[in-house]
């Protein structure tokens, strides 16, 4: 952890006019789509500060437009040029025409849509795909297993092995790709949060060239929220409202700025000095 005049030094640093907050979801916005505390105030202070707010994330369970609904609904305005999702992160894996096996939820469907590729039940394929889904059978992991292995290809949206809830936590995407990956015995490519695939989206979707705005990712896991800070060479902030408890020591991962909430965060980034 950095030193309080550091810290102060950091957060000065990137609110400022055209500087890029690069934010997680679930644990930081939210928690099973209930806001934590007063995000919608936090998210216009940044924005009075001509701050741009946009957001990474590694649920792909969900739409874009399902998931700019829930941000308008707990009062935070976005447009789809300000997501990046672990779904269009695995999609941009694949070429328009490829085929693939998909076990996971509405999001990722979009993204190979909107990507031109086919999603097949049976036939041969050129990958299968695994993503979040509360869809999970022996069935249905018996056929991913099979499609992986015969098209030599498994791509997971992530490697979370938890899902933040309020009611504590869930099997995340990883556990379910796990899964898949022992039972096919292929080795995955991982598209979401750490991995290049989405430090590549994030780059060219948010701007972040080399010179570019000064820029801060925040997030609720160390091993993902940081590990891409450290793939994109910017500082990462750290809240205690998700998978990380307050309390629980970080190794490994450098945490420029803790705070209890996303909310204490932008206050601590707003007080005078």
């Amino acid at each position: 952890m950095t030193s309080i005049g550091t810290t102060r030094s950091l957060l000065a640093s990137v609110m400022v006019p055209g500087a890029v907050w690069i934010i997680d979801l679930d644990g930081v916005i939210w928690l099973s789509g209930e806001p934590i505390g007063d995000i919608a105030g936090a998210v216009v202070r940044l924005k009075q500060a001509e701050v741009r707010t946009v957001f990474a994330t590694n649920n792909s369970a969900l739409t874009i437009q399902a998931l700019l609904d829930r941000l308008t609904r707990i009062g935070i305005d976005a447009a789809p040029e300000d997501l990046a999702t672990s779904a269009d992160a695995a999609a941009s894996l694949l070429q328009p025409g490829d085929r693939a096996f998909v076990l996971a939820d509405g999001g990722v469907l979009e993204s190979l849509a909107t990507r031109g590729v086919d999603v097949v039940g049976e036939g041969p394929v050129d990958a299968a795909v695994v993503g979040w889904t509360r869809s999970f059978d022996f069935d249905r992991l018996a056929a991913a297993a099979t499609a992986a292995r015969d098209s030599g290809r498994l791509i997971g949206t992530n490697d979370d092995p938890t899902h933040p809830t309020r009611d504590g936590l869930l099997p995340g995407g990883g556990a379910l790709l796990a899964a898949v990956a022992t039972a096919s015995g292929i080795t995955p490519q991982v598209a979401g949060k750490p991995h290049r695939p989405i430090a590549d989206l994030i780059r060219t979707r948010f701007g972040l060239t080399p010179g570019g705005p000064p820029a801060l990712v925040v997030g609720d896991q160390p091993g993902t929220d940081g590990r891409l800070a450290q793939q994109l060479e910017i500082p990462f902030a750290l809240v205690d409202s998700g998978v990380t408890a307050a309390g629980t020591s970080v190794e490994d991962v450098t945490v420029s700025v803790r705070a209890a909430d996303f909310a204490a965060l932008v206050d601590a980034a707003t007080e005078p000095s």
